[in-house]
């Protein structure tokens, strides 16, 4: 079969945007991670524009359970001023949404988020979103816009972004991960989630 010109150039296109895509993920990474300085993402995902986000492609990676890293260490405090630990991940499968209000795609996948919270929380799934830009204000208004009912992070220092970057790194915002009962991440959907893709993913951790 011969490959043309249009192919080579299709192939060079993704390599392109994968490449972009990390070089972001890695500013973004390192602007959580330094000091209180505010940067120009930060200020971007306040005025509510939209250039901040990474864009996902909505891809699904799943782990054999053989193949799960360690449990993520995730320390960090939720915007209602609770503490979580590593303790809160074990016995409970876990779902982490990385988001942040200006992020479109977030504010499309939320509704879903909180229906399957709903639907799944009888059955000791615990969601929790992580926010990565947000002030507390911000973070309230969102969620009453959208009636979430779980918890999110305030993590602007970006403890949890990078307790588990280095096991599963999010390469999008926004990201979810589903954690089986042992905290190890079980699947991620990269970018905008679909309902029954996560439900399926869910499904699947509480099996086990």
């Amino acid at each position: 079969m011969t490959t043309g010109p249009s192919t080579f150039r299709k192939a060079a296109s993704r390599r392109s945007v994968l490449a972009a895509g990390g070089a972001a993920l890695t500013a973004l990474t390192l602007g959580l991670s330094g000091c209180a300085q505010e940067d120009a993402l930060a200020k971007q995902a306040k005025a509510g524009d939209n250039k901040n986000y990474v864009a996902g492609d909505g891809s699904v990676t799943e782990f054999a359970a053989g193949d799960r890293k360690a449990a993520v260490a995730v320390n960090g405090t939720l915007f209602n001023g609770t503490a979580v630990t590593p303790a809160d991940f074990q016995g409970k499968v876990t779902v982490l949404n990385f988001w942040f209000a200006a992020c479109a795609p977030c504010r499309v996948e939320a509704p879903i988020l909180e229906e399957l919270h709903q639907e799944f929380k009888d059955q000791g799934v615990q969601f929790f979103g992580v926010n990565l830009r947000d002030e507390k204000a911000t973070a309230e208004a969102f969620d009453k816009s959208f009636n979430l009912t779980y918890p999110s992070f305030d993590d602007k220092n970006g403890g949890v972004l990078l307790a588990v970057s280095g096991l599963v790194p999010p390469g999008a915002v926004p990201t979810t991960l589903v954690l089986d009962k042992q905290g190890r991440v079980a699947s991620r959907v990269l970018g905008e989630i679909q309902r029954g893709t996560l439900k399926a993913l869910i499904t699947a951790a509480v099996a086990e």
